[in-house]
């Protein structure tokens, strides 16, 4: 047996879990991948996790689970791409009563922040941090000397007149076949708008496209350093058992 904590990446299409080993921020076991139900109800994902955690017998650690939505206290308070059912659901609860663990519900791009800030782009920063992740939409995490600020939902600030990740999200580069130097004028604009409000210490950027960040981060004006996100698709699972690991929030 090991007390080693499990970390859940629950998202629109798939739900990703492996064993975390905390020391090295790495999966301390293959990774699983189960495609989300087609009806995320919460009981109906409830039961895939009780299958999911059931396939590492030998771990037994606390389980942490991002959810794409705000989350207080456990509670899940929006549903962004999942069953809308899920909104007022305590899933902290809910999820610990079936499974027999405990369980600590953590926003996903809070999780994806957590774990940059302890192992990845962002390690052995102080001061705040501000982890963006450019895909759909725009996430967002903040982490001020390790600890994380939560919920911030930074890319539905309004910008121009904008809900922002309308026009700085990668899918609004995809969707307009903006160039990179276009779609680069528009995310100056939005970090600029982070300059100004929050002065970070650093900009960590995550997202698929931060595997193409060569492209487009060096044509970014800003005062504030900016570097690509390193641990990509393992950040959610890691950040979750992070959390969990710490008690959740």
């Amino acid at each position: 047996m090991t007390e080693q904590p499990f970390g859940i990446d629950f998202g629109g299409t798939g739900i990703k879990g492996a064993p975390v080993d905390l020391d090295a921020g790495e999966f301390a076991g293959e990774r699983v991948r189960i495609r989300t139900p087609e009806k995320s109800t919460p009981d109906n994902v409830r039961d895939v996790f009780v299958d999911l955690l059931a396939q590492f017998p030998d771990c037994k650690g606390a389980v942490g689970v991002t959810v794409p939505g705000v989350v207080r206290h456990g509670v899940v308070y929006s549903a962004a791409n999942i069953d809308k059912s899920w909104v007022g659901t305590d899933a902290d609860k809910l999820l610990t009563e079936a499974t027999g663990r405990e369980v600590h519900v953590v926003n996903d791009a809070d999780a994806a922040g957590l774990a940059e800030v302890r192992y990845g782009a962002a390690r052995g920063r102080s001061g705040l941090v501000i982890v963006t992740t450019l895909g759909t939409g725009i996430g967002s995490a903040m982490v001020h000397d390790g600890v994380l600020v939560p919920n911030s939902e930074l890319g539905h600030l309004q910008v121009d007149g904008h809900d922002a990740e309308s026009r700085a999200a990668n899918s609004a580069r995809e969707r307009e076949g903006l160039s990179w130097e276009h779609w680069a004028n528009r995310l100056t604009r939005y970090y600029r708008t982070l300059e100004m409000l929050f002065s970070p210490e650093l900009f960590v950027v995550g997202g698929g496209v931060s595997k193409e960040s060569e492209e487009f981060l060096p044509l970014l004006d800003l005062d504030t350093e900016i570097v690509p996100a390193t641990l990509r698709n393992k950040a959610g699972v890691v950040g979750a058992a992070l959390y969990a690991s710490e008690g959740g929030g």
